[in-house]
């Protein structure tokens, strides 16, 4: 398992949205901030208020060029159910490897029943990890007012250092 740690690239991973053609990340964030989150499952009330926040954040998200995108073991009909219950119009995968996942990003499995614990991870617009966050169960994530403090803060520190 490998833990990814702020300048590390992010794997290589296949995100399949309901109905659409699979993304391949950190390709499909490719020039933008990118938020990747792992949820637990549309199960979980902790999860369903994070998805929905990054769904109230995206106006702000959006000026600030930050793309989102969330995935979980949900099969694509949960998913689809999710994705209609919260209006969430950011992209949300399904049927996720959670083993094969873990062993690329370090995110915690549960074992029984099978399913990946709450990780986020913020991406530059180069693919690499500015921050992880790593969940060993229902609580503790990352939320949409640290994302955009966190690129403002960024781009201005970049912005005072190359005036």
């Amino acid at each position: 398992m490998t833990v990814l740690h702020p300048g590390d690239m992010f794997p290589t991973l296949a995100v399949t949205p309901p109905d659409q053609a699979a993304l391949q990340l950190p390709e499909a964030l490719a020039g933008h901030f990118g938020v990747v989150l792992f949820y637990r499952g549309s199960w979980c009330p902790y999860c369903n208020a994070q998805l929905r926040a990054f769904q109230r954040a995206a106006n702000g998200l959006a000026d600030l060029d930050v793309r989102v995108v969330a995935l979980s073991v949900d099969d694509e009909a949960t998913t689809l159910e999710l994705i209609a219950k919260h209006g969430l119009e950011f992209s949300i995968g399904h049927s996720a490897d959670a083993k094969a996942i873990a062993e690329m990003t370090g995110a915690f499995v549960n074992p029984d029943p099978v399913f990946l614990q709450s990780t986020g991870f913020v991406l530059d617009p180069t693919g690499r990890v500015v921050v992880s966050v790593y969940s060993s169960g229902a609580i503790g994530r990352l939320v949409p007012e640290d994302v955009v403090g966190m690129i403002r803060y960024l781009r201005e520190h970049a912005a005072s250092t190359s005036a």
